[in-house]
């Protein structure tokens, strides 16, 4: 008999869902506790998506195993999160009604649901820290067990209406792309040659290659839409 699996939610931090049905967002974000008291930490997600690839992870609507609404396109890990890119299926009845809701804004949660395959739990805090999941299956639900995440775009073209106040544009600098608010504040005030300051002052390679991967993805979604 398959053991019950866990599930752990996020405020999906939805980038967009579109007439399509492609959304965007992060399924878990790493090194923040959530309602339940776990943390994921960096890497609990390589095993199951090296042995299953974003086709063998499902795509539910609310930890249902009998409502599939669509398939996952992209799941990787990267210095903020399970980052995620999912397709609803609009031939499907209940994709339809999620993907109504989701561009409304009722819907923008993600959950994961899974087995801890190596975890640690701290005897004083009671903090659970998750090194290694079973990643069996991610849904789109209404209430989150972590508030950070949502989905975080349905296809909507960012500052489409106006351009950004600077405030705006640091927010979706540190929500969407991924940045520091350090490093979004050294953008805004000095542009490229700010953030690189920023970064030389006690970054490694690794450091480099994250904010360069951030930076990918921040021009990508702006171009995109």
């Amino acid at each position: 008999m398959r053991p019950v699996p866990e599930v752990k939610f996020t405020s999906l931090d939805f980038k967009q869902t579109d007439a399509d049905g492609r959304f965007e967002g992060y399924a878990s974000l790493f090194n923040r506790e959530d309602l339940g008291r776990d943390i994921v930490l960096p890497g609990a997600f390589r095993d199951s998506l090296a042995a299953r690839g974003p086709r063998g992870i499902k795509l539910l609507f609310q930890h249902d195993a009998n409502q599939p609404i669509g398939i996952w396109t992209r799941l990787e890990e990267d210095g903020r999160g399970l980052y995620a890119q999912g397709h609803l299926m609009r031939d499907v009845g209940r994709a339809r009604e999620v993907m109504a809701l989701m561009r409304a804004g009722a819907l923008d949660g993600l959950s994961i649901g899974f087995k801890a395959v190596r975890a640690r739990r701290d005897r004083v805090t009671g903090v659970r820290r998750l090194e290694k999941i079973d990643l069996w299956e991610i849904s789109i639900v209404t209430f989150p067990l972590l508030p950070e995440a949502r989905i975080t775009t349905t296809k909507t073209k960012p500052f489409a209406s106006a351009p950004p106040t600077e405030r705006e544009f640091e927010r979706w600098l540190t929500r969407d792309a991924g940045l520091t608010r350090s490093e979004a504040r050294a953008l805004l005030r000095s542009g490229l040659a700010g953030l690189k300051a920023l970064r030389d002052a006690g970054q490694g390679e690794s450091e480099e290659a994250r904010l360069a991967a951030q930076m990918r993805r921040a021009a990508l979604v702006l171009l995109k839409h």
